[in-house]
């Protein structure tokens, strides 16, 4: 009989059924033959910091973050990466073996990680790239962008004091564009990105006129239900190079998955058969 503990792991968020994570981290557990498991777990607000006080002690080694607490837990955090303190926000902790807890935010290196394997022929500095969005996703985008040497970003938002605080938080590299004259930026740019919630099931459509994209344009949608959003489709049909955004959640969970149980995991087609499953 082992006494070694099977390690734990696993997403805390409120709600959380609609999570493909444990779908994603047992796969990669199955795949390599290690022990663990990752669990689902809904925690309200106001137990939160009880929860990750307690976690460790239950064999926990590190979870996942998502909404509504990937704020919050920063406070809480001992040791927090710079990229996560930039982000404003982390989704993965790790709990180290001294008591501390360790956080960091990988959404920007699985966005990047998405379109280089989407997109092998991607190059971040052969112009501008159009952002829909200024939430924390497009935060994690925009440092990731800024971080791979993109020469300028064009940041618009349906509330524009959000992405005018985005320009005051990453810098001159990034300028400010109505809503309204969205569809007028396009024609430029090398890169699209959707960082908002339009055009997922059960959301509106995303309205901005299309008709300026480049056929030589990437345009990627971090939206991946559906996989193909009417955005995508479009540009598909235009003849631009398109990536879904499944790919991005699958990348981010690579350096979580890999601090945890000590195996780097490939996403690879099973990877994704086993999430769409």
């Amino acid at each position: 009989m082992t006494t070694e503990r099977i390690p734990l792991t696993g997403v805390i968020g409120s709600p959380i059924a609609h999570s493909k994570s444990p779908q994603l981290h047992t796969h990669w557990l199955r795949t390599y033959g290690l022990s663990g498991y990752y669990i689902p777990m809904d925690v309200a607000s106001d137990d939160l910091e009880a929860v990750l006080r307690t976690l460790p002690k239950m064999g926990f080694v590190g979870i996942n973050v998502t909404i509504p607490h990937k704020q919050r837990v920063m406070e809480m955090a001992d040791l927090v990466t710079d990229r996560a303190t930039l982000i404003g926000a982390a989704n993965t902790l790790i709990f180290r073996r001294d008591g501390k807890i360790h956080a960091d935010n990988t959404d920007g290196y699985g966005f990047i990680e998405n379109l280089r394997q989407g997109a092998p022929d991607w190059n971040p500095k052969a112009g501008p790239v159009v952002v829909f969005g200024a939430g924390g996703a497009a935060r994690a985008v925009v440092a990731s962008l800024i971080d791979v040497g993109v020469p300028e970003i064009f940041v618009t938002n349906r509330t524009k004091v959000r992405a005018e605080k985005l320009v005051e938080d990453f810098g001159k590299r990034l300028t400010v564009v109505d809503w309204v004259k969205a569809g007028n930026i396009l024609e430029d740019a090398t890169t699209v990105v959707n960082t908002t919630s339009l055009g997922m099931l059960g959301k509106s459509e995303m309205r901005v006129p299309l008709d300026g994209l480049q056929k030589h344009a990437v345009v990627t949608d971090l939206v991946y239900n559906p996989l193909e959003t009417r955005l995508l489709r479009t540009a598909r049909e235009m003849g631009c190079v398109t990536v879904d955004g499944l790919g991005m959640l699958l990348h981010q969970a690579v350096p979580a998955f890999e601090r945890w149980f000590g195996q780097r995991p490939e996403v690879d087609n099973a990877t994704r058969a086993a999430v769409l499953r």
